[in-house]
C-alpha cells in the first residue's frame, strides 16, 4: 500500500519529477560508464597483445621491452644474436618464435622487420589473428605489409612502392631510395600499434643496408641473390608461444641465464598489469569526477523533495487524518527516493547497454579498445547499490522534515 502510495505521489508531481529523473538519469549513466569503460579498458589494454607466453630481448628493462616490441615506442638500448632465435626455434619447450627487428621508419611509422611467423601466431583482443583487408603477406626481399592506419593516412594501395627511412623520425636525412618496397598487403584494423606499423621481412632489412654495388647487383638479379649476403646477425627481440604455460616460468630463468648471449624474457601480461598501473591516477580522476556528478544529482533529488513539502501539507493532512503516523510519511519520502533512484538507475543501466552494443565495433577498430556490452554484472549491480544507499541517506534530511512536519499537525 505504502507503494501504491509512492507512486501515485510522485506522478501528481509530474515536471519536477521528469527533470529531477533526467538529471538522475544522466548521472548514473555517467557513473556506470565511466567505471565500465574503466575496467574495459584496463582488460583491452591487456589484451594489446594475446596469446604471447614471453617476450624476450636485450636486458633493458620490463617496461621499455614491452613498449618498443608490443606499443612501437623506444628503442632497444641493444640487439641479441640470431643464434638465439634459432636456439628458441627449436626448443623443445617451444611451440613458435616471431623475431622482431626494429630502427627504420617510414614518414614517421615505425618498420618492423619480421617472418612468416608473425602474421600465422601474432594475435590481439580476446586471441584475434591478424587477417587482410587487400592483398597478402609479403613475398620476396621487397614486399611490405602496412598496418590499416598507414593505408588510410598516407593513401596508399597495394601494388605502390615506399621507400624506407634510417632511423624513427618523422623525416630523416638517410632514405634508402636505390631499394623501394613494394605493398602486397594491407591489414584489416585492430585498434592496436600494428595499424601504425610497416611489416618487411628480415631479409628486406638486411638488403636495404647492403653497400650499392651489392643491392644493386640483388636488384637485378633478385632470384640468384647470395644468401650470405642477406644473412641475418640479429634481431631486436623474439615473441614466444609455448608448447605448455606450465614452462612459462621454467624457461623464463633458463633465458634469464642464458650463458652465450644477454638475454631478458618477460611475461607480457605482468608487464602491461604494471604498465597499467602508472596511469593509475588518471583512472581515479575520472572516478571523481562521476561521484561529484553523482552527489550533485542526489542532492537535486533532496532539495526537490525538500521543495515539495510546503506544497504537499494538505497531502500529509489527509495521510494524518485516515491514521497514517508519523513514521508512515517518514518511510513514504524515503520509498519514493528509492523509487526514482531506482527507476533512473534501471533506465541508465539499459541505456549504457544498448550504447555499448551499437558502439563496440567502432572502438575497437578506432580505439583499440575491446569493450563487452554486459554491463549486467556484479560490479555495476554494487555500484547501483551504492547508488541506492547513498539516496537513502540524502533523503534523511527531507524525510525527517516531512516526520517533523507531520507531528506538528498532529499538535
Amino acid at each position: 500500500m505504502l507503494m501504491s502510495f509512492a507512486i501515485s505521489s510522485l506522478k501528481s508531481r509530474g515536471k519536477s519529477l521528469a527533470l529531477t529523473f533526467l538529471s538522475l538519469l544522466i548521472s548514473v549513466s555517467v557513473l556506470l560508464s565511466v567505471e565500465h569503460v574503466r575496467l574495459q579498458a584496463q582488460a583491452s589494454f591487456n589484451r594489446t597483445v594475446s596469446d604471447v607466453d614471453l617476450i624476450v630481448g636485450a636486458p633493458s628493462g620490463q617496461l621499455n621491452l614491452l613498449l618498443y616490441t608490443v606499443f612501437r615506442m623506444g628503442s632497444p638500448t641493444n640487439n641479441i644474436d640470431y643464434a638465439s632465435y634459432t636456439m628458441l626455434q627449436n626448443h623443445p619447450q617451444v611451440s613458435w618464435a616471431i623475431p622482431i627487428s626494429l630502427g627504420d621508419s617510414h614518414k614517421g611509422y615505425r618498420v618492423l622487420g619480421t617472418t612468416q611467423a608473425y602474421f600465422e601466431h601474432y594475435k590481439y583482443g580476446n586471441k584475434q589473428p591478424l587477417t587482410f583487408a587487400e592483398g597478402n603477406t609479403f613475398s620476396g626481399t621487397f614486399g611490405t605489409v602496412i598496418g590499416a592506419d598507414v593505408a588510410n593516412t598516407l593513401n596508399y594501395q597495394v601494388g605502390d612502392n615506399i621507400v624506407i627511412a634510417h632511423g624513427m623520425g618523422a623525416v630523416s636525412f638517410h632514405n634508402h631510395d636505390e631499394s623501394p618496397f613494394t605493398i602486397t598487403g594491407i591489414l584489416a584494423p585492430t585498434g592496436t600499434p600494428v595499424d601504425k606499423t610497416v611489416h618487411v621481412s628480415l631479409a628486406g632489412i638486411e638488403a636495404m643496408h647492403l653497400p650499392p654495388a651489392q643491392l644493386h647487383e640483388l636488384l637485378e638479379h633478385p632470384e640468384e641473390a647470395d644468401a650470405q649476403l642477406l644473412k641475418v646477425d640479429s634481431v631486436s627481440a623474439i615473441m614466444l608461444g609455448l608448447t605448455s604455460k606450465f614452462a612459462t616460468f621454467t624457461l623464463q630463468r633458463e633465458l634469464n641465464n642464458y650463458p652465450d648471449d644477454r638475454l631478458m624474457a618477460i611475461l607480457p601480461g605482468v608487464a602491461l598489469a604494471e604498465m597499467w598501473q602508472m596511469m593509475s591516477s588518471i583512472e581515479n580522476l575520472l572516478r571523481f569526477i562521476s561521484l561529484l556528478i553523482m552527489l550533485s544529482s542526489l542532492f537535486g533529488l533532496s532539495t526537490m523533495l525538500l521543495a515539495s513539502m510546503q506544497q504537499r501539507e494538505k497531502e500529509i493532512a489527509v495521510l494524518r487524518i485516515i491514521g497514517a503516523g508519523a513514521g508512515t510519511i517518514f518511510r513514504l519520502i524515503l520509498t519514493e527516493a528509492l523509487l526514482l533512484s531506482a527507476a533512473a538507475s534501471a533506465t541508465a543501466l539499459l541505456l549504457v547497454f544498448a550504447v555499448f552494443t551499437l558502439t563496440a565495433d567502432w572502438l575497437a577498430s578506432e580505439y583499440g579498445m575491446f569493450i563487452s556490452a554486459n554491463v549486467f554484472n556484479l560490479h555495476n549491480l554494487l555500484v547501483i547499490g551504492i547508488i541506492l544507499g547513498a539516496t537513502l541517506i540524502c533523503s534523511l534530511v527531507p524525510a525527517f522534515d516531512a516526520y517533523r512536519g507531520a507531528i506538528n499537525h498532529k499538535l
